[in-house]
């Protein structure tokens, strides 16, 4: 009996631990970047997480399998996640590009000569 309430309690506690990685999710969607993201990180906790699920169906032991899955499925989604916003052009970029994704002439480099804000160079 205390075994299983031992059980049920860290397979709570192991799934409110997959679930905390949410929060970085979300902070990444808001400031739409992963820069101070660790990919790696996160590559290296995804591996974790399969061998203890592998690990808990060699036992078929649900406490290990349940909440190491929860992680993998957020793990996964953070890294993909980061992955998509460092591909995305930065702002700075975006704004010299066009629709198609390139740089518009003039706009790239330095000022354009001819322009009413650059006559008096």
């Amino acid at each position: 009996m205390t075994q299983t309430s031992l059980a049920i309690a860290a397979s709570s506690a192991g799934v409110l631990m997959g679930l905390a990685p949410v929060l970085q999710i979300r902070q990444m969607l808001r400031e739409r970047s992963s820069a101070q993201v660790s990919v790696g990180y996160f590559i290296v906790l995804l591996a974790g997480f399969l061998l203890w699920i592998a690990y808990g169906a060699s036992l078929r032991n649900l406490a290990l399998i349940v909440p190491n899955s929860v992680a993998l499925l957020v793990t996964t989604t953070v890294i993909t996640v980061a992955v998509r916003l460092r591909r995305r052009p930065t702002v700075a970029r975006q704004d010299k590009a066009d629709s198609a994704g390139r740089l518009r002439p003039g706009r790239a480099g330095g000022p354009v000569t001819g322009l009413p804000e650059n006559a008096g160079e």
